[in-house]
């Protein structure tokens, strides 16, 4: 497994699954953050049409473009499906954000060939790099 610098390193394009809208939502502030660091930031969520001037995807699959990290921001029940859509569209990393926790997933994401990095905020992580 690379190092968690060596991953945000080579990684250009986040997907950021639950990424909200509202301002005051961590997902807004860390996606935020990580755009204002040179990332390209994805927006998925069914319930958006654009977050950070970013056109918003309802699935994973209906982006056009190659992901590097999906960034998942939905409670941990919800992470199965999310690694499934990770894998069907050759994402090369899952990223479970603080206090999301799926053991089977991240394993099933494993064999698939994924990274994984779970529990742990990207923001903090990228902060440490500098």
């Amino acid at each position: 497994m690379s190092s968690i610098p060596e991953l945000l390193r080579s990684s250009q394009t986040i997907a950021v699954v639950g990424l909200s809208g509202k301002k005051y939502r961590a997902s807004y502030g860390v996606a935020e953050y990580m755009q204002s660091h040179g990332f390209r930031i994805i927006p998925v969520n069914p319930h958006e049409t654009m977050v950070l001037g970013e056109k918003a995807y309802a699935r994973l699959e209906d982006i056009p473009e190659r992901i590097d990290i999906v960034d998942i921001f939905r409670r941990s029940e919800f992470v199965p499906p999310i690694v499934d859509s990770a894998v069907q569209i050759g994402a090369r990393v899952i990223w479970m954000q603080e206090g999301v926790v799926h053991e089977q997933a991240a394993q099933k994401a494993r064999a698939a060939g994924l990274e994984v990095v779970m529990d742990r905020c990207i923001l903090k992580e990228h902060m440490r790099l500098d």
